[in-house]
């Protein structure tokens, strides 16, 4: 009963706003309200300019045409300053004080849920963090529900989701933008990025064939350069990772944004030996639900398998498929690889004895 009456104070608390203004006598000034609107809207392209969101001819084009609006309606507003009739301060009353208590009411009751339990605090605390991100996503989505071949909205759309962290509709979107804007080097390397960043960031067989696409049509193209040359490194080949990364580093600008990134990348396979995952993803890994384990383990067995049986006798790769099993608890496909890496090694002696010594202390018999 007291929230039906605080509902009732809130409602005449309402009406009595509403009805101040029309008691009194004076005449209006001229209304502003879709000047007011244009003008955040201008704001609100220039800051989406400066995150990145749109590009500078679409922002310049956008701040074009909100300014012509701008203008027509201030030009509009100057020219017509209504003042309001006492007939229709009457009227506008009357549908307040009546009308607007029994519409509530009446949608409450149709589309409200006045039976259901309160939520608890601790599960409304949870506020995404970037609103005005995910209210962009919502508005992209719903262009693209009506138009689904818009390239530019696919464009605008997928990494604004990859930066949300939203990587399988990210995956989705790069398609798409391939699909409607054409085939460009930086489209293919998103690509294996977004690919990349849901297996955890394993560069799985996939994602290397969109890095080797975007080669194919720029073989200067920074990402899919360093993307390949981080699987090279998860494939145990460091020696061959780093000669991409110097090269990288050796043509790049000095105020390459992507350098710190590719020094860090090559100061971490100048030791020995490099490992297949990072402590990092290691541990995400293992985190990780089995059924997207079970993906990211396809995903690497796919490209080592490919390569192992062109190259048997890489020690490294053997051992790399073995450890990685291991790392996820799955000792009965470390055995089978184990084995199957033996009966590869069989006829050289050298590097079955190498894969014997990496293979002690693993946890493995025999």
């Amino acid at each position: 009963m007291s929230l039906w009456f605080l509902l009732a104070l809130m409602t005449a608390a309402a009406v009595f706003a509403v009805l101040w203004p029309l008691g009194r006598r004076v005449s209006r000034a001229p209304q502003a309200s879709e000047a007011v609107v244009y003008q955040d809207q201008l704001a609100e392209v220039t800051r989406d300019a400066e995150a990145g969101l749109i590009g500078p001819v679409e922002a310049e084009a956008a701040r074009v045409e909100i300014s012509r609006r701008l203008l027509a309606a201030t030009d509009h507003a100057a020219q017509a300053a209504p003042t309001a009739s006492r007939f229709s301060r009457r009227a506008v009353s009357i549908v307040a004080l009546i009308g607007v208590p029994l519409i509530a009411i009446g949608l409450y009751l149709q589309v409200g849920s006045p039976s259901l339990p309160d939520f608890p605090l601790a599960a409304r605390k949870h506020t995404p963090q970037n609103a005005s991100l995910e209210s962009l996503v919502a508005q992209v989505q719903g262009i693209l529900e009506k138009n689904p071949t818009d390239g530019r909205g696919w464009n605008v759309l997928a990494p604004v989701l990859f930066k949300l962290g939203r990587f399988n509709e990210a995956v989705q979107a790069y398609r798409n933008s391939l699909t409607y804007n054409g085939e460009t080097a930086g489209r293919h390397s998103d690509l294996g990025e977004a690919m990349t960043a849901v297996a955890n960031g394993v560069v799985t067989a996939e994602a290397k064939a969109e890095f080797d696409r975007a080669l194919a049509l720029d073989p200067n193209e920074a990402k899919a350069r360093y993307f390949t040359g981080l699987a090279l490194e998860q494939d145990g080949q460091g020696a061959k990772a780093a000669d991409i990364w110097r090269d990288m580093l050796a043509k790049a600008p000095a105020d390459a944004t992507w350098r710190p990134l590719v020094q860090e990348a090559l100061a971490r396979v100048s030791g020995p030996r490099a490992p297949a995952l990072s402590n990092e993803q290691m541990a995400a890994v293992q985190g990780m639900a089995a059924g997207d384990q079970k993906a990211l383990i396809e995903g690497m067995v796919e490209r080592l398998a490919g390569r192992l049986k062109t190259n048997k006798d890489d020690v490294e790769g053997w051992l790399r498929l073995v450890r990685a099993y291991m790392v996820l608890g799955d000792k009965d496909k470390a055995q089978a690889a184990r084995e199957e890496a033996r009966q590869a090694l069989t006829g050289t002696p050298e590097h079955l004895r190498q894969l014997n010594d990496g293979l002690k202390g693993l946890g493995l018999d025999g």
